[in-house]
């Protein structure tokens, strides 16, 4: 493995971290307030190991939600990372089975966005070491994080306005994806309707803002291939 290429990956993401740390602060304290303990918290985030669904499960299991309900809010959340599986596995081919279901355990919004352009941007270099580099130094963060967060439990001052990470971190990630028209409209249309629905209950704004998203994105897509197979 490239030790040049997994600094570089650890170098890239660096500037996200200023976001992440925070986000893994907030999934700490949440994981606090819905009632679980230090090893309760550390072995949610160790196996599900995603921001967005901890959270949103985090928050349901606060509101006494059924576990079933949890249960499949979070894998709602979460089917975005097939689309990205799917994105990133013609990069990562060559790799083995094992190396790939590692690989496959780590991927994140965040090791998702930077390792795709990089790789599309070139093409000589070790894509598994910049891609460890990039995603394993979210691991640690987020882990060591969220340990801390648990920790500090509510004693944390409403001041330093820590739920502003989560947003802040996904519009980092956000704006340079949306490249083209499809990918624009997604996320315009998919984020109106997030925040419309904020107020619906167990987080069902969130889970109907993804799908319309990804339903108009894929339909301003089709529209583009039909017209540019028609001459237009």
């Amino acid at each position: 493995m490239n030790s040049a290429d997994f600094r570089r990956g650890v170098r890239d993401v660096s500037p996200l971290l200023l976001g992440v740390a925070p986000f893994g602060l907030v999934a700490g304290i949440a994981a606090v307030n819905a009632g679980l303990d230090l090893s309760q918290a550390l072995g949610m985030s160790v196996v599900v190991f995603a921001g967005a669904s901890q959270l949103a499960a985090l928050d349901l299991l606060g509101s006494d939600a059924p576990l079933s309900v949890v249960v499949v809010t979070a894998a709602v959340i979460n089917l975005r990372m097939l689309m990205y599986s799917a994105s990133i596995a013609p990069y990562l081919r060559d790799l083995s089975a094992k190396w790939k279901s590692g690989l496959a355990y780590l991927l994140t919004d965040q090791a998702y966005a930077l390792s795709v352009a990089s790789y599309r941007s070139e093409r000589s270099f070790d894509r598994k070491a910049y891609y460890l580099g990039v995603a394993f130094t979210l691991w640690v963060v987020w882990q060591l994080t969220t340990a801390a967060g648990v920790v500090l439990g509510s004693g944390v001052p409403d001041a330093w306005g820590l739920e502003f990470a989560v947003p802040l971190v996904f519009l980092a990630l956000l704006v340079p994806a949306m490249e083209d028209g499809p990918t624009t409209v997604a996320a315009i249309a998919g984020g109106g309707v997030a925040v419309a629905g904020a107020g619906l209950p167990l987080n069902l704004g969130l889970l109907v803002g993804a799908t319309v998203g990804i339903v108009v994105g894929l339909a301003a897509e089709t529209r583009m291939d039909v017209e540019v197979s028609d001459g237009h």
